[in-house]
């Protein structure tokens, strides 16, 4: 049996009641990304999903569940609309094609500004917030010369090497992904140019308006980042930074990484080396970003790929290390033998779900539901990319 979080072949809501569920059904508590397709793949559709979905928490041991009620979901509606921002469902006109194939993509996006630049080629640029005046002179550098080459920058809004590459782009095509909502600027002193790319560019954000931005958005931002991008370009990055976080994603996505090197003694150049010796493309100036990936070609010219699961990764690009199995807490007596069978198989540091499956020797819809009981138990958490790690 295919392994259904891999595919997400259901036709998107049409109708404002069926965006309604949609919408509460990925608002609803433990329901992420992942779970929301695997949830419409078992039944048909975000309405009778809602309908099962106390049921599966109950026999996962979540008692009082319920799902996001519907005023909420309306209000939130409300709410991106009067705001000005355009609510994106997955596979419906204006949502980003190039997300399309991924596992995780968000159901839902924000969307405030020009939605039409998601039709031409992105490249991503990412770095240190606490950039050094070279690395920002070289991002403006790359941004610009991308940007007159027809390539859309994509980056995160954060101080640093982004915020360097929006400014670069406001006139050429950029787009910000937010963690939280898609009003709400972060950090607070990048609000005008928040306010700028939204007049020139685009702002998405997978969360619901007005949501402050916390630390397990970023990673989740990131992956969107990368998604959307035909390459990563990583211009600054300690050796454990969210840029390589994006780095990761992009190798499990398929996209290109590439990355600008510097000094050995710098330590906001140390994760940029490090990609660079696993394989990444040396970068000197734009040239070498339009030499590894061609002219750009409009996403709408290019014919669609089938869908399919998001590649292996290609590279380790940090060594995250494991912990012993002894040193593992055990999971409950009362376990039932197949969960407890895959706790001890999860640990702290991320395992590809494919990896899990095959260590299990068991086929992929066996193991499904046996994961999204564990994810609404709170149990394991999910990572972008298809990872899988112990929550203890």
């Amino acid at each position: 049996m295919e392994n259904i979080s891999s595919y997400h072949p259901l036709a998107p809501p049409t109708r404002e009641d069926s965006l309604v569920a949609w919408l509460r059904l990925i608002r609803s508590r433990r329901v992420g990304a992942t779970t929301f397709f695997r949830m419409l793949g078992e039944h048909g559709s975000a309405e009778a999903a809602l309908d099962a979905l106390p049921q599966v928490a109950r026999a996962a041991g979540v008692g009082d569940y319920a799902p996001c009620p519907a005023d909420a979901a309306l209000a939130e509606l409300e709410h991106g609309r009067a705001l000005g921002a355009r609510l994106l469902a997955h596979g419906a006109p204006g949502y980003p094609a190039a997300l399309m194939d991924l596992p995780d993509a968000p159901p839902v996006l924000w969307a405030f500004g020009r939605v039409e630049l998601v039709s031409r080629p992105m490249v991503a640029l990412v770095g240190a917030r606490n950039a050094s005046s070279l690395g920002t002179r070289m991002a403006r550098r790359l941004a610009e010369g991308l940007g007159d080459a027809g390539y859309v920058t994509v980056s995160g809004l954060a101080r640093g090497i982004d915020r360097a590459a929006h400014m670069a782009t406001l006139d050429s095509g950029t787009i910000a992904v937010q963690a939280g909502g898609v009003d709400v600027p972060y950090p607070s002193e990048n609000a005008a140019l928040a306010a700028e790319i939204g007049e020139k560019g685009l702002r998405l954000s997978e969360h619901p308006p007005g949501l402050q931005p916390q630390a397990r958005h970023f990673p989740q931002r990131n992956r969107i980042i990368s998604g959307l991008a035909r390459a990563v370009v990583v211009v600054e990055a300690a050796a454990r930074s969210g840029s390589l976080i994006t780095a990761r994603c992009a190798l499990d996505q398929g996209r290109e990484v590439l990355a600008v090197p510097g000094h050995p003694f710098d330590a906001r150049a140390s994760g940029c080396n490090m990609l660079i010796r696993d394989g990444a493309a040396l970068v000197r100036g734009p040239d070498d970003v339009i030499e590894a990936l061609g002219a750009p070609v409009p996403i709408a010219d290019i014919a669609p790929a089938p869908v399919k699961p998001a590649p292996r990764p290609r590279a380790r690009i940090t060594t995250v290390p494991e912990t012993p199995p002894d040193a593992r807490r055990a999971p409950p007596a009362d376990t039932p033998a197949l969960h407890r069978e895959i706790l001890s198989r999860l640990g702290p540091s991320p395992l590809a779900e494919d990896q899990l499956i095959r260590d299990l020797n068991l086929p992929a819809g066996r193991i499904a539901p046996e994961l999204l009981t564990l994810e609404l138990e709170g149990r394991i958490a999910r990572a972008p990319g298809g990872l899988l790690s112990r929550q203890d």
